[in-house]
């Protein structure tokens, strides 16, 4: 894993690998790095990720676009995770059961109420399966990840 400071790791914890009920499906979900407004992570599309087509399902990867662009939102300062306005993805080629796939998410801009996010998802070939954007309303009176 690259460098990642230990109260990021903290929050991929609390968000990422403790959820319970919907949270859980990203439990298996790997950080490989984050930090500055950025989180990578990646992980195998399993069995409870997949349609009836054994492709990775688009409300999964709506789920994937959300979390982990919420992460990269949590590593900048002032470390909130904000409440979702709008999201979109682009679905561009399935994943199968089976396929590890790569989810990095970039905060574009961060301002004083709005923070604009992006996200790719790519195969283990780095061809692209779909492209997110999510738009996050953050204010200063929201509690920090872990009080």
């Amino acid at each position: 894993m690259a460098q990642v400071s230990k109260n990021i790791r903290q929050a991929w914890e609390f968000l990422m690998k403790r959820g319970k009920g919907f949270d859980s499906l990203l439990k298996n979900a790997e950080l490989i790095s984050a930090g500055e407004g950025t989180c990578k992570c990646k992980m195998v599309v399993e069995e409870h990720h997949v349609n009836k087509m054994k492709t990775l399902h688009g409300g999964m990867t709506a789920t994937l676009v959300d979390s982990v662009s919420t992460m990269a939102l949590v590593c900048t300062e002032p470390y909130l995770p904000g409440v979702s306005v709008d999201l979109s993805v682009s679905y561009l080629r399935g994943a199968p059961l089976g396929e590890e796939i790569t989810i990095d998410a970039k905060a574009l801009k961060i301002g004083k109420n709005l923070s604009f996010l992006t996200v790719d998802v790519t195969d283990s070939k780095g061809k692209l399966i779909a492209q997110g954007k999510h738009t996050k309303f953050v204010s200063k009176d929201q509690p920090v990840i872990g009080e």
